[in-house]
């Protein structure tokens, strides 16, 4: 193709029109910029070239489960490393519980009087200052939206970090696993945040916050059988064989009855081989549902050192190479025989109310127990 009376740099802008709308293969990484704001397109989509041309809906992807509550020696934390570690890692899902604390969202565990992981907007201008960081990646949010506040309240947080401009806005509040973008089409259009909240969600009122149980179907969570089946166990749909669908894969253990992290068990857990692994439940998905799962949760997840990433490469069929190992698990290396430790280094404002876990755990169990006897 010849543009022989044009400039050079309007030559190439249109040229690299016409190939993206015609589906040539994408620009090389050393193509400059364009005129216009016109820009190369990705060619390194979350850490892989095979994954740019592949559907969000055919990726499967490490989560991390209860993100914010991160701590040690507690046991109402999931994780101990921070929001940005967890992020450089592999994390590309976070998982978290909001929660309404005299008009501010607050990040809280079952209760803020249990654990407060701090404030929405503090969590989100950490992953805002991460994705402006690492502009090849696609990271996705599950809001448990736990006293069902109205997505507009969520939305004034999702602006004033800047979230709202780089988030996806589909079309239709149901996609189905088939229909989502790719991830170079996400990465290239600037909408590289995919937000799901468990419930009240309304994408006429706030078009980039998208319901959960509409679009992905979840397994049984609190489990405490390290077999890990692979049921549908929560969904809007009639027909969840149509939807993406997340396993939750954290073992739990109980404590006076209430379910807490099993974590003498991670390392078994969150391996990729063997039984109660994350690889055996997939392989059961794979079984029963046909496919693989699309997210993974897990709880403290660099027990295994990287294992759950090596299973998600695995399905994605790429190679798991980091350039840097993952972090050490901090409960085994800093934890103490009294009291708790908990990290905000990645939050602000997080806050445990009692400095003995035992104490800590109880104070909703024991405020539920009282309740129920006045209204007896």
């Amino acid at each position: 193709m010849h543009f022989p009376s044009l400039p050079r740099y309007v030559a190439l802008g249109l040229l690299s029109t016409l190939l993206a709308v015609n589906g040539h293969p994408r620009a090389s990484s050393s193509t400059p910029a364009l005129a216009s704001g016109l820009v190369p397109r990705a060619t390194v989509c979350n850490g892989h070239s095979e994954l740019c041309d592949r559907t969000f809906g055919n990726v499967t992807f490490v989560g991390a489960h209860d993100s914010y509550a991160i701590g040690v020696n507690n046991v109402a934390t999931n994780q101990d490393q921070s929001i940005t570690q967890q992020l450089n890692d592999g994390i590309r899902m976070l998982q978290m519980q909001a929660h309404n604390s005299s008009g501010v969202i607050r990040l809280c565990h079952t209760s803020c009087s249990l654990f407060d992981g701090g404030s929405l907007q503090d969590y989100l201008t950490t992953v805002k200052k991460w994705l402006d960081a690492n502009p090849n990646e696609v990271l996705s949010l599950l809001i448990v939206n736990s006293d069902n506040l109205p997505p507009a309240n969520y939305d004034t947080v999702f602006k004033a970090v800047g979230l709202d401009t780089v988030s996806y806005a589909p079309s239709s509040s149901t996609i189905a696993q088939t229909g989502w973008p790719t991830l170079g089409t996400l990465i290239n259009s600037g909408t590289r945040l995919l937000t799901f909240l468990d419930n009240a969600a309304d994408i006429t009122v706030v078009p980039y916050l998208m319901d959960e149980f509409s679009n992905i179907w979840e397994t049984e969570f609190d489990v405490t059988d390290p077999t890990f089946d692979c049921n549908v166990n929560r969904t809007h749909s009639t027909d969840p064989s149509t939807q993406m669908f997340l396993i939750n894969h954290f073992l739990d253990t109980l404590l006076l009855g209430q379910p807490i992290p099993f974590v003498a068990q991670l390392n078994v857990t969150n391996a990729a081989t063997g039984a109660g692994s994350l690889g055996a439940q997939v392989a059961t998905c794979e079984s029963t549902q046909g496919r693989p799962p699309n997210f993974m949760l897990v709880d403290f997840y660099e027990f295994g050192g990287g294992s759950v990433f090596q299973v998600a490469a695995d399905i994605n069929g790429v190679t798991y190479a980091p350039a840097t190992p993952v972090a050490t698990p901090a409960s085994t290396s800093t934890a103490t025989s009294s009291g708790i430790s908990v990290s905000t280094s990645s939050l602000s404002g997080a806050k445990i109310t009692s400095s003995s876990p035992i104490i800590t755990f109880l104070l909703p169990v024991a405020s539920a127990m009282i309740g129920a006897f006045l209204i007896i």
